[in-house]
């Protein structure tokens, strides 16, 4: 059994951030049910790929060990389903549009009355209110708007987008921090809270060290591409084969660098003999460091700075990382039944996380999660024929 064995998940969200917080929980033992709306989750299209049953790979990543059930929940029938479930539950996760929840009448004022151990998650762009409260949020806007795109790209290039949805990863993971904290203080209270995560926080959250940089000296970031604003060398440098990046995190880590790049000297040059010298010659440097890397073998070079103290790592691609030994031993690729994707990075060493449930179709576990909650099989057909329970993706 996981850690949070007998922890019941409520999760209405949907996309990216909100799914994400909940597979964590899911994960490491919580019972997570899944409400989708009659349209779906939108991740579900978000393809190809899309497997035998047509699930998308973007929906697969974020959605496993969890049921799903369908409800609609602009219906009043819909939210008195919705309330039973919640009776038994410990914690609610929802992303819908600020004053969805309120309007409906099933807003965390209304919810916190009715189930006072409830704690109630949400994610969401800006937050409710402020300047950009209520404002959708997506995960590049968010970098574009919070700074993140700002700093990432070179001079030459100019600011990109960071290629994988670092904001809404890191606001879902925020998200189940908050939950487990509340979970934490309800032992002591007999109270639930509400745990307000947002990509734009989450966002802000990220910025380091060009934040610190501002705050003590007034510094506006630049783009630096490969290499690094505080610490040199730090940077991207050519092999013959992969290119590699290596860091050193302090004076005796560039010594054993440059001596193993045959250039002992450099490390008594006193351009570089310390990181703020090295930073104010850092083109020199790295043109010199260039120069040493280009006809060695990236890969095993890497390895062997690493044996040595020195922090590098060739640049992999995704396939090479997925099927790499370390990836592997380190159990990050969990399968199951056909299912393949990546493992929980949280390890606990007596309750360790598990994959049992592959990511499911549209409304499979609807009629049974219904059951369970105490309806009867005329119920639940009333309630599937009326559509404000589903088991089929309602067709817009």
């Amino acid at each position: 059994m996981g850690a949070l064995d007998g922890l019941k998940v409520i999760d209405l969200s949907r996309v990216l951030g909100g799914p994400y917080c909940a597979q964590m929980l899911a994960d490491h033992g919580a019972e997570v049910i899944k409400i989708e709306p009659p349209q779906g989750d939108e991740t579900r299209l978000w393809g190809p790929p899309f497997d035998a049953d047509g699930i998308s790979a973007y929906f697969a990543g974020i959605n496993r060990n969890k049921r799903t059930m369908a409800l609609d929940l602009s219906k009043p029938a819909g939210r008195e389903v919705l309330l039973k479930l919640l009776a038994q539950a410990d914690v609610l996760i929802e992303n819908f549009k600020t004053g969805t929840m309120e309007k409906w009448g099933i807003g965390y004022e209304t919810l916190s009355v009715k189930f006072p151990r409830l704690v109630h998650a949400r994610v969401s762009g800006f937050g409710a209110d402020g300047p950009l409260g209520g404002f959708p949020g997506y995960d590049a806007m968010v970098q574009a708007s919070a700074g993140l795109v700002s700093v990432n790209g070179s001079p030459e290039g100019g600011p990109v987008r960071i290629g994988v949805p670092v904001v809404d990863l890191s606001t879902g993971m925020n998200a189940c921090i908050g939950i487990l904290m509340a979970l934490y203080e309800r032992v002591r209270s007999g109270k639930g809270q509400f745990v307000d995560a947002t990509l734009y926080d989450s966002a802000i959250a990220l910025h380091q060290p060009h934040a610190p940089n501002y705050f003590m000296a007034g510094q506006r970031p630049k783009l630096h591409g490969n290499s690094h604003g505080n610490l040199a060398p730090y940077a991207n440098f050519p092999t013959k084969g992969r290119n590699i990046v290596i860091g050193a995190g302090n004076d005796g880590q560039f010594r054993k660098l440059v001596q193993m790049l045959g250039k002992p000297e450099m490390a008594d040059d006193p351009r570089f003999r310390t990181n703020k010298d090295r930073l104010a010659h850092k083109a020199e440097m790295e043109a010199e460091l260039r120069a040493l890397t280009k006809d060695r073998d990236g890969e095993s070079f890497a390895n062997e700075l690493m044996q040595n103290g020195v922090p590098s790592g060739a640049v992999q691609e995704v396939p090479d990382v997925m099927e790499h030994p370390h990836t592997k031993h380190r159990n990050m690729v969990w399968e199951k039944d056909g299912y393949r994707n990546v493992g929980n990075p949280v390890k606990l060493s007596r309750t360790p996380p598990a994959v049992r449930n592959k990511p499911k179709p549209f409304g499979l576990d609807t009629r049974a999660v219904l059951t369970e909650c105490g309806y009867s099989t005329a119920e639940i057909d009333a309630l599937i024929t009326s559509g404000v329970a589903l088991t089929e993706i309602k067709k817009l």
